[in-house]
């Protein structure tokens, strides 16, 4: 698709959102500069513009999107893949919700295998903390079972990578854990019950230096303790802390689970 509009006037005009006719073409340029691989246009202009003009945009056009950002999340290449992620959970949490995208979702995140935060040419990818964004507005969104949301996580946190956090992927992560234990509905085994499978993997891990994913999700765990002991702020610095739900059996529950790795800390 030709370069039609300058993305950098549209955000120095204050975000002007075309109608009609002229409205459909701008998203279906959007979508694309959404993709690109030139970081400039994707992250400093297209992202910028996306996350101003999806509140304003009507339901169906956000589904529109939200369908084509689901299915982003098999594209081929990276960038389109995490920058999907993003703009996915800027419309649900406008409320929309389709169980097609959380499908997609699950389908993507732990299946994931370039980690890589920052890339010298493609800039900014960061699949771990753009899911985790995703993680967590799902996990707000009273659409979505917020359980299945707890072990998705566990599963992302223990897929085999040699990839060790480095750019905040464990702070985005544990925040996004922490939104989707703030759900009331949750049962307290449905709370602490999927730290099972991460307490039977630092079970499993042998001596020497532990594997990236291992390290990657005792960083994790230490951010949600302290989420659990303080509470989770759901506008990240606006407004009063929320508990989590079942607060002292979570925080037993990692620290049990955290004591495996470091004994010292039981």
């Amino acid at each position: 698709m030709p370069v039609v509009i300058d993305w950098r006037q549209v955000i120095d005009d204050g975000y002007p959102l075309p109608s009609g006719a002229a409205r459909e073409a701008a998203l279906a340029e959007l979508s694309e500069a959404l993709r690109s691989p030139d970081p400039a246009l994707r992250d400093e202009q297209a992202l910028d513009v996306a996350t101003r003009w999806i509140p304003d945009l009507d339901s169906a056009a956000r589904r529109r999107l939200g369908d084509e950002m689901a299915a982003r999340l098999a594209d081929g290449e990276i960038q389109a893949r995490t920058f999907a992620a993003l703009i996915l959970a800027v419309v649900v949490e406008q409320g929309e919700f389709e169980p097609s995208w959380l499908a997609a979702f699950r389908r993507w995140y732990p299946a994931e295998t370039d980690l890589r935060g920052h890339d010298p040419d493609l800039g900014w990818l960061h699949a771990v903390a753009h899911g985790a964004d995703l993680l967590g507005t799902f996990g707000r969104s009273p659409a979505a079972d917020p359980a299945p949301l707890l072990d998705l996580a566990a599963a992302r946190l223990l897929a085999p990578t040699g990839y060790v956090f480095a750019a905040a992927e464990d702070d985005r992560l544990g925040y996004a854990i922490g939104l989707t234990l703030t759900r009331a509905e949750l049962t307290r085994p449905q709370a602490t019950g999927w730290l099972d499978p991460v307490a039977a993997a630092f079970g499993a891990t042998g001596p020497g230096p532990p594997p990236a994913e291992i390290s990657n999700t005792v960083r994790t765990l230490r951010v949600l303790y302290l989420l659990a002991d303080r509470g989770v702020r759901p506008d990240w610095a606006d407004g009063d802390p929320v508990p989590l739900a079942h607060r002292d059996a979570v925080r037993e529950r990692l620290a049990e689970v955290l004591a495996l790795m470091a004994p010292f800390t039981g």
